[in-house]
């Protein structure tokens, strides 16, 4: 499948679409994984979700597989291998970010991913605003192109977080897989589409969310006309998605095929 056909809700295909937007910035993985580009995060305080794993760089965690993925993977290790806030200290991952290396303001992002299913599994690819080291979270904003709770194989979540309205009173919706299809089964296309007061989340071209400024509480801030970074993980275990249990299958594996940007 084409990713790249749906552009701002157009349906367009071939070079047509180079000319609607600056030449696309490229994240894929088969000539080595792009250290000027992406850094990998350390350490296991949970990440204000109470989530289990520790993030290490090292390429059990991370390595690129031979066929042109980026493999982001989760490993369990004897109990107390590893020094976190929350959880046995038994679980390690990886997560990587753009920050101060590349943002985006307006265009479309996307990526092709296969995730893993399990209880306790929670990839995801997303966006923070590139302020979040002075406004803090959430009035930095957050984008979440693609969340996965293992337990709910068929769904992802598309998720904006801002001043006023975050954690679980973020505007949000789900896309369902037909036909008991998986997502741990096929790599599929995430997207998000943002032009000025307005976004809009697809899977394979198909869109199902779209948020304006109109969809948040009433006097709350839209913080979404700035530049962004990116980000890829694999967390384990957490509020949101519950943590592993006997029938969890390690090592779990997030495959990125590729990260692209279409800017305006």
């Amino acid at each position: 499948m084409d990713a790249g056909i749906y552009f701002f809700g157009r349906h367009i295909s071939g070079l047509a679409r180079l000319n609607l937007f600056n030449v696309p910035a490229n994240f894929d993985f088969p000539n080595g994984f792009d250290t000027n580009k992406w850094t990998a995060e350390t350490g296991g305080n949970g990440n204000g979700n109470k989530e289990w794993q520790f993030y290490t760089a090292d390429p059990g965690n991370a390595a690129l597989d031979g066929h042109g993925c980026l493999d982001i993977i989760a490993l369990k290790s004897p109990t107390n291998t590893f020094k976190t806030r929350f959880g046995n200290g038994a679980y390690s991952s990886a997560r990587f970010n753009t920050r101060k290396k590349f943002s985006v303001k307006y265009g479309r992002i996307e990526a092709r991913i296969r995730i893993p299913a399990g209880p306790g599994m929670w990839p995801a690819f997303w966006m923070m605003g590139e302020d979040t080291a002075t406004a803090g979270w959430p009035a930095c904003g957050e984008v979440d192109i693609m969340e996965n709770i293992g337990k709910e194989p068929d769904i992802v979540h598309g998720t904006m977080h801002g001043p006023g309205y975050s954690g679980s009173q973020g505007p949000t919706a789900a896309f369902h897989l037909k036909n008991n299809e998986r997502f741990a089964d096929e790599f599929h296309v995430h997207a998000v589409e943002c032009e000025t007061n307005e976004i809009r989340w697809y899977v394979d071209g198909q869109i199902y969310e779209r948020r304006t400024p109109a969809d948040l509480p009433a006097g709350k801030k839209w913080v979404f006309d700035q530049p962004f970074f990116l980000l890829l993980n694999l967390a384990v275990g957490g509020s949101w998605p519950g943590n592993p249990d006997e029938t969890t299958k390690f090592p779990a594996v997030m495959a990125v095929d590729y990260v692209r940007v279409y800017q305006r």
